[in-house]
């Protein structure tokens, strides 16, 4: 039997706290649950794949902002296009130079002095800031412009 993917409504803004109260009760019942995902800029959702819907029902009974699951399972097809933007912003890297793409400082550039893989965080020095300040953004909200391996490289080159 396959394993089914459902979409999982919740509270707006309150995604990563449902998740992780499915995660710990799926871990601690022993539950066939497989990968639970928010995909970003998709607020009240959250997809959880398991071997069947009851395992999920039973996941979330009795979190907090879980508010039910769509009756119909989603097809893979239809998330796919979410989950490879994800695979994309793991690959980030101590000295790359990123930009930020969302919240306070967007548009800035900074570069990367450490990554949070667990937290999905990264810790960032902005550029044209006057002192370097560190700042913790999550993985999502910075894309990479510029690889310090490249840098190393092309003075090699140069040399």
């Amino acid at each position: 039997m396959e394993n089914k993917i459902f979409a999982l409504r919740t509270t707006a803004n309150r995604e990563d706290q449902v998740m992780d109260f499915i995660t710990s009760n799926a871990q601690r019942k022993h539950l066939e649950v497989y990968a639970i995902i928010h995909p970003h800029g998709m607020r009240g959702y959250i997809f959880i794949e398991a071997k069947n819907k009851e395992a999920i029902e039973e996941a979330f009974h009795g979190v907090p902002y879980a508010k039910g699951i769509l009756p119909s399972p989603i097809e893979y097809k239809e998330i796919e296009a979410t989950l490879e933007q994800l695979k994309v912003q793991m690959n980030i890297e101590k000295n790359d130079i990123v930009e930020i793409i969302s919240g306070p400082f967007k548009r800035e550039k900074a570069k990367v002095t450490r990554v949070d893989e667990q937290k999905e965080e990264v810790i960032v020095e902005l550029l044209e800031a006057a002192v370097p300040i560190p700042i913790t953004v999550k993985l999502d909200s910075v894309k990479v412009i510029r690889r310090d391996k490249e840098e190393e490289s092309e003075e090699k080159e140069n040399e």
